[in-house]
């Protein structure tokens, strides 16, 4: 089957990736000159599956206001005179309960757990027999460290209900935390308690992306794959009401299926179809901090839950990521923000952030493709030929795996490792 997908971010990638093994002939059509150059690029680089649970949480509303009035809030929100806004901040907040945030968490935890045992599969088949292959993949585990005994407190109650869901996780003291991660050493009298979840992963989106690129490229052992990188997508073709191609500057690629994983830029591209994913771009930012010999800098991946700032350990850089502002524009870089993650890191891991002008810690903004209640749309859409892989949110990396192979099952007619209806696409 001649299978076109638009967009080489991680879920784009790894979509083209599980559909070369079910040997299709798939071709990726991207604008920029290489996979994985936007959302993709410089996330926070955690693996982050035992931590799914939707932004549209049953306590978030009461948040809102103190985070609003905040300079350094982890949330911000800029209204526009957008319609498409508020029916995404209303359905957002019908979201915004218990019942609803408890079964999202649910599917999301299980989307998650494939994914981890799909990534996990493929790192071990390509790790050491493919040279060049790499992405700084490991397994360090993961920290929420809480500054509040009454939020850590909370989180402590929800230890059974994870490990009945499947969560392998413990609490810690602050000296056991600080035991296990010594880099917290400067902050331990601040500490009320951490998470520790062993199980959880690192790794560099955008070299897997760029990884994959090479598994697939024209040569390789795998074939069927063109990259059309520096290709500009402007529409889709269609045919009696089925889609039939899509409409590029270099010209028209037919296909009997166009899989749309082009996140955020995406919305317009569906439009004329009729089809209206209900996306909302969840601006975050991060940077990357040079790690100098000897520094004490974590191993272990570290959450600070109050501040909702995380930190990876990659390769020889430190990655600092966190905001979700729920605002409309590019990818221009706010200082502010940026100057956030810089204090925040600097007040976290005293001495590690060296004194370099700002642009020597790469400061990156990515636009994460966010659904109001957190469930990615994976699958065919309402209209024939046109399937959809969007709205993963800030956990792209994490589920784009399990969300490939959801996808390639269902294109091949099997039965899927999980629910399908759970993200169904044709809610768009």
């Amino acid at each position: 089957m001649r299978v076109v997908i638009v967009g080489a971010g991680v879920v784009g990638m790894t979509t083209a990736w599980r559909l070369a093994q079910d040997g299709h002939q798939v071709t990726v059509l991207e604008r920029h000159q290489g996979p994985g150059e936007e959302t993709s690029f410089a996330n926070g680089g955690q693996l982050s599956y035992s931590y799914v649970a939707p932004l549209a949480g049953p306590g978030v509303m009461g948040k809102v206001p103190g985070w609003l009035l905040r300079r350094d809030s982890p949330m911000r929100f800029r209204p526009v005179a957008d319609p498409a806004q508020w029916r995404w901040l209303a359905a957002f907040m019908r979201a915004c309960n218990a019942g609803t945030s408890e079964a999202t968490t649910r599917k999301l935890l299980r989307l998650g757990f494939y994914s981890r045992d799909q990534l996990q599969a493929f790192v071990a088949q390509h790790e050491h027999e493919d040279s060049g292959f790499g992405f700084d993949f490991a397994r360090r585990g993961k920290l929420v460290v809480h500054r509040d005994e009454a939020a850590f407190a909370s989180a402590c109650r929800l230890l059974d209900y994870q490990a009945s869901l499947g969560c392998e996780q413990q609490a810690l003291d602050r000296d056991a935390c600080v035991a296990l991660e010594p880099a917290l050493a400067g902050i331990r009298d601040e500490i009320a308690g951490a998470i520790y979840t062993p199980s959880e992963e690192v790794g560099d989106c955008h070299r897997f992306c760029v990884s994959l690129a090479r598994l697939l490229q024209p040569g390789s052992r795998r074939t069927g794959v063109s990259l059309r990188f520096g290709t500009v997508v402007q529409g889709l073709g269609q045919q009696g009401g089925r889609v039939t191609g899509v409409r590029t500057d270099a010209g028209e690629v037919p296909a009997d299926v166009v899989v749309v994983a082009g996140g955020i830029g995406s919305v317009p591209l569906l439009r004329p179809l009729g089809v209206r994913p209900m996306l909302w771009p969840l601006k975050g930012y991060s940077i990357t901090v040079p790690l100098a010999s000897g520094a004490r800098a974590p191993h272990v991946s570290v959450t600070d839950f109050a501040n909702k700032i995380v930190y990876a350990r990659i390769g020889n850089t430190l990655r600092v990521a966190g905001m979700a502002d729920l605002v409309r524009g590019g990818t221009r870089i706010d200082p502010e923000r940026v100057g956030t993650l810089v204090a925040q890191t600097r007040a976290l891991f005293d001495g590690i952030v060296p004194d370099l002008p700002l642009a020597q810690l790469q400061p990156w903004a990515g636009l994460r493709p966010a659904t109001p209640d957190g469930l990615p749309l994976i699958g065919p859409s309402r209209v024939s030929g046109l399937w959809l892989n969007l709205g993963h949110g800030a956990l792209g990396f994490t589920l784009a795996m399990g969300s490939a192979g959801l996808l390639a099952d269902r294109l091949a007619g099997r039965r899927p490792a999980l629910d399908a209806a759970d993200f169904d696409a044709a809610r768009a």
